[in-house]
């Protein structure tokens, strides 16, 4: 229901009252002339036939000419009406204020007021209605016309967003209303009823009142409750709800809300899924992630007394259906979250949303938390690294003017466009964007469209030696010739023009394998003593290897840093080299830090229901782990800040 559902009730009745019922009994004598009396007539035949546009003129003839008649305010009460079915308020409400100022002995006085209030919350003028409606009702002692203005008071607080303010008059307009009008008049407060926060029916429950539906505000308030995920204070109202009202029209509802919130607590509270690539063409990745995952959970259970954690791992083989069926046995098995999936993360995100299962998901995929409140994300993203990259140069390196090279693919536009759209964000300037094709190895063209030396200089913009400014003489020809002659097999060579580099640095979002390519053609072209700039897929000691003296100083972000100075990750990376042979990388931290964050929420003692591990991980205040502090946002997006590593001689050493 809209909130002039009322109004539009009785604007209708109204008519209908005004149109069906008997009209006035008008008679000529001395008391009303005899074309007075046609007039009226005539009129009072046209609205009753909802000839409007035809009554209309009739009735502003009868006033104009018979003021003083005693049916005048009734005349005027029609234009008002007929105004009003038309959209012309400010007539309509011309015509009422009339009859309440002209003739305010009228029988017609006290309903034009109430009319003229009406065209104001027709108008959609909520708040004069609100600031008018109290005068009117000081002059008011009948029923009707109180429940009238009492009722549209509680559409106007509605339409301005106050539903506790309207379930006031609405309870006010029922305690006045006659059996007819209660259905109607329930109706809106029940709907003003359900847009209440908890705290205010809490309030109004514990204020009875003979106005307010007090099994709907209880039933209302275990609703509430219910969605709040306010598990423990939903299912001690429902019940008290079923049993004060047993025949109550929401029963039903309320015992399968029980339903559901009692499933919700069945579930295995130290037993964690992971959805994971172990087979199929990413299982390299399933693997590593795989280690960090166990070597998070060997740490946790050493270090912490308590019900053990059971971990519950599916291969999803990177396929969709096995991954969806992968998403269907850990419900099955009743886990309290899940870590992953690396592939086909959308997919298995909005299963474990339908089904309430909180998951931590390692994608970089815009818009994944987007799906539902139980998704979360823990990954390095195109938008972290931008901000990262871009803010370092700007605010640390001082720099301030920026070119973009790229590669005209998904990967190179995606970064191409948020890097300039941050640092223009932060004051600085693009000077330079050019792409390229992908797996191209000859970057000249690129470059040279760069640096200006692409297009060839018009000749009328080429500056002009002596011999151009104006008709030589006979001798200076002469002498022109003989050189020519002379030097005919040694022509003398063009100057080749300057290139400009008008960028203090170069941002290159691109593997390493073809940055390898791109930095020495670069310095070839005398693009030098700039800062180069790249993305995480840089951090690769191919990269060094393949340009080494041409990458030198070169920045770049990650989400993670083995040889970093900080003594949790050189714990974590000792460790982990200790138990799997080999160097932890970003993959390996990221998922160990999920998984640690992960028990740590599941072994808090409030955790009974999974909407509390949700909440546990929305509240996680800074974890420190070993890919930087953590913490996830309001919509479940991972927040850190990232690592940046410089390229210094053959390593990679990190900045403060």
């Amino acid at each position: 229901m809209k909130p002039h559902y009322l109004i539009g009730i009785i604007a209708s009745v109204l008519v209908l009252v005004w149109a069906c019922a008997p009209r006035p009994v008008v008679k000529p004598g001395p008391e009303m002339p005899e074309d007075a009396y046609q007039l009226f007539s005539k009129a009072e035949q046209l609205f009753a036939a909802r000839f409007y546009d035809d009554a209309l003129p009739l009735y502003h003839e009868y006033v104009r000419r018979f003021p003083e008649q005693t049916l005048a305010p009734a005349a005027l009460m029609k234009v008002g009406i007929i105004n009003g079915l038309t959209g012309d308020y400010e007539s309509a409400r011309a015509a009422y204020h009339r009859i309440a100022t002209d003739y305010p002995a009228s029988p017609f006085a006290l309903d034009a007021m109430v009319e003229e209030l009406t065209t104001y919350y027709r108008q959609g003028r909520y708040r004069d209605v609100i600031g008018k409606a109290p005068r009117i009702l000081e002059r008011l002692d009948s029923r009707s016309h109180i429940f009238r203005i009492d009722a549209l008071l509680g559409d106007a607080y509605m339409a301005i967003g106050s539903p506790i303010d309207a379930v006031d008059y609405y309870a006010r307009a029922r305690r006045s209303a006659t059996d007819v009008e209660q259905e109607a008049i329930v109706a809106r407060l029940k709907e003003a009823i359900a847009r209440l926060d908890s705290e205010d029916v809490a309030i109004l429950l514990n204020h009875p009142d003979k106005g307010l539906p007090m099994d709907f505000l209880l039933f209302q308030l275990g609703l509430n409750y219910t969605m709040e995920e306010r598990y423990d204070d939903a299912l001690k109202i429902l019940r008290e709800y079923i049993e004060r009202y047993p025949a109550h029209e929401n029963r039903n509802l309320a015992e399968n809300m029980i339903d559901e919130i009692n499933k919700n607590a069945v579930f295995n509270r130290y037993s964690i899924g992971c959805l994971l690539p172990l087979s199929g063409p990413y299982q390299t990745f399933g693997q590593r992630a795989l280690k960090g995952i166990e070597l998070a959970y060997s740490q946790f259970s050493s270090g912490n007394d308590g019900p053990p954690i059971k971990l519950v791992v599916k291969d999803t083989s990177s396929d969709p259906d096995k991954t969806r069926l992968a998403v269907q046995e850990l419900a099955t098995e009743q886990v309290a979250a899940i870590l992953g999936p690396l592939v086909n993360v959308e997919l298995a995100a909005r299963q474990a949303q339908q089904m309430g299962i909180p998951i931590i998901t390692f994608t970089q995929k815009d818009g994944i938390c987007e799906i539902g409140d139980r998704v979360f994300r823990n990954f390095i993203t195109p938008r972290m690294q931008v901000n990262a990259i871009a803010s370092f140069a700007i605010e640390d390196l001082g720099a301030n003017r920026f070119a973009i090279l790229y590669p005209n693919e998904t990967y190179g536009v995606t970064f191409m466009n948020l890097f300039w759209d941050r640092v223009v964000e932060l004051g600085g300037r693009i000077v330079g964007v050019e792409a390229y094709k992908p797996r191209q190895t000859d970057f000249a063209d690129s470059i040279k469209k760069l640096i200006g030396l692409y297009y060839e200089i018009p000749e009328d913009l080429k500056p002009k030696d002596e011999l151009d400014t104006g008709q030589p003489d006979d001798d200076a020809a002469v002498q022109v010739d003989e050189k020519t002659v002379r030097d005919d097999e040694q022509p003398p060579s063009e100057e080749q023009p300057e290139p400009i580099v008008d960028s203090e640095a170069v941002f290159l979002p691109d593997s390493p394998q073809i940055v390898g390519l791109v930095a020495p053609q670069l310095a070839y072209y005398d693009v030098k003593d700039v800062y180069l700039l790249g993305t995480n897929l840089w951090h690769s000691d191919s990269l060094i290897k393949v340009a080494d003296q041409y990458v030198q100083g070169a920045v770049m972000p990650d989400g993670f840093f083995a040889r970093s100075s900080s003594p949790m990750v050189k714990k974590f990376v000792t460790l982990f080299e200790e138990t799997y042979d080999q160097t932890p990388e970003f993959i390996e931290a990221v998922v160990y830090d999920s998984a640690m964050i992960l028990f740590q929420v599941v072994r808090q003692p409030h955790s009974r229901y999974r909407s509390e591990i949700k909440d546990g991980l929305l509240n996680l205040d800074d974890y420190p782990g070993v890919t930087g502090v953590t913490r996830f946002d309001a919509n479940g997006d991972v927040v850190k800040k990232l690592r940046l590593l410089r390229i210094k001689g053959k390593k990679f050493v990190e900045l403060e």
